[in-house]
C-alpha cells in the first residue's frame, strides 16, 4: 500500500472527493500516496489525468486508486471509460443518480459547493463566522459576545483555537474562545464577561502529561510547560466548569471532528441554548 496511488479528481476543489475518499481508506492501514487534481472541467483537462494515471498504474505496476465528483456528464465519461486504467470510485453515479431516480427529479450538478458564491448565504455565513472566530480567539475580545453560538472555555493549549476555526469554517458557527487562567482558578468562577452567557460555554480540558508536551514544544522549561503547573491548572479548570455547570470533555484522544460534532449535538442543538 505505501506503493500504492490514490487521486481524487473534481471539477470544483476537491473537499467533497478527498473528504469521503479519506473516510473509506481509514478503514485500511495504509497509507498510499495522495494526488490532487482540482478543477477538471474540460475534456482535454479529463484526458491529461488519465494519460497521468495510467502512467501511474503503468509504473507501479497495479493500478491506483481513483475517487471523482464530477458533474459533467462529457468529463466524467473519460474518467470511467475503458481507456482509464484506474479503479474508478464515482461519486455522483454511486449517491447522485441513485437519488434522483428515487426522487424523480434531475440533480443541478453544480460544479463545487456553491454555485456562485457572490450570491451564496451559506458562504456569506461562513466567512462571517471565520471573521467573528478570528476576532474572538483567545479572549482576544468580548464585545458581542451575545452574538456568539457558542464559547468555548479551558486552558491555553486544550484544542479551543482549532476547535473554533473548525466550526466556522465547515459549519458556519460563531464560535469564541476564552482561556481560563489562574486569576480565575483564585477567584473561583468565570470570568464576568462570560457569566451572561454561561449557557453557551463549553469547557475543553486535556491530560495533563499531554498539555506539557505541547506547552513545552512553545515554551520549553518553562513554569508554564512544567508538569506541576499543567496538573494545577487542569484540576482547577475541571473543578471550576463543574462548578459553573459548564458542559465539558477531554480533548486529549479526540479529533476536531469529534469535538466539534460533540459541541453540535450537545449544545448548539439544544432548544435552550
Amino acid at each position: 500500500m505505501p506503493n500504492r496511488t490514490v487521486f481524487y479528481v473534481s471539477d470544483g476543489t476537491g473537499i467533497t472527493a478527498e473528504t469521503f475518499g479519506h473516510s473509506i481508506l481509514a478503514q485500511f492501514s495504509a497509507k498510499p500516496r495522495h494526488v490532487r487534481r482540482p478543477f477538471i472541467d474540460s475534456v482535454d483537462k479529463a484526458h491529461k489525468i488519465v494519460t497521468e494515471i495510467n502512467a501511474v498504474a503503468a509504473a507501479e505496476g497495479r493500478r491506483p486508486i481513483v475517487f471523482i465528483t464530477l458533474a459533467r456528464l462529457d468529463v466524467r465519461s473519460i474518467l470511467t471509460s475503458d481507456q482509464c486504467k484506474g479503479l474508478v470510485m464515482d461519486l455522483f453515479q454511486a449517491f447522485v443518480e441513485p437519488l434522483e431516480r428515487e426522487f424523480g427529479l434531475k440533480s443541478n450538478h453544480r460544479v463545487g459547493r456553491f454555485s456562485d458564491v457572490a450570491k451564496s448565504q451559506e458562504y456569506n455565513d461562513r466567512i462571517e463566522a471565520i471573521n467573528f472566530s478570528l476576532a474572538h480567539d483567545d479572549g482576544q475580545s468580548s464585545r458581542n459576545l451575545e452574538a456568539a453560538d457558542v464559547i468555548l472555555v479551558g486552558v491555553s493549549r486544550s484544542g479551543k483555537t482549532p476547535t473554533s476555526l473548525y466550526l466556522a469554517m465547515q459549519h458556519g458557527i460563531k464560535a469564541a474562545n476564552y482561556p481560563l487562567i489562574p486569576e480565575d482558578f483564585e477567584r473561583g468562577h468565570l470570568p464576568s464577561s462570560l457569566t451572561p452567557y454561561k449557557h453557551k460555554c463549553f469547557g475543553l480540558t486535556i491530560d495533563a502529561e499531554r498539555l506539557a508536551h505541547i506547552r513545552n514544544e512553545r515554551r520549553p522549561e518553562s513554569k508554564y510547560a512544567s508538569i506541576e503547573n499543567c496538573r494545577y491548572e487542569v484540576k482547577q479548570a475541571e473543578m471550576l466548569m463543574k462548578r459553573s455547570g459548564i458542559h465539558w470533555l477531554s480533548s486529549t484522544h479526540k479529533s476536531i471532528e469529534e469535538i466539534a460534532a460533540t459541541i453540535l449535538r450537545d449544545v448548539l442543538s439544544d432548544p435552550t441554548s
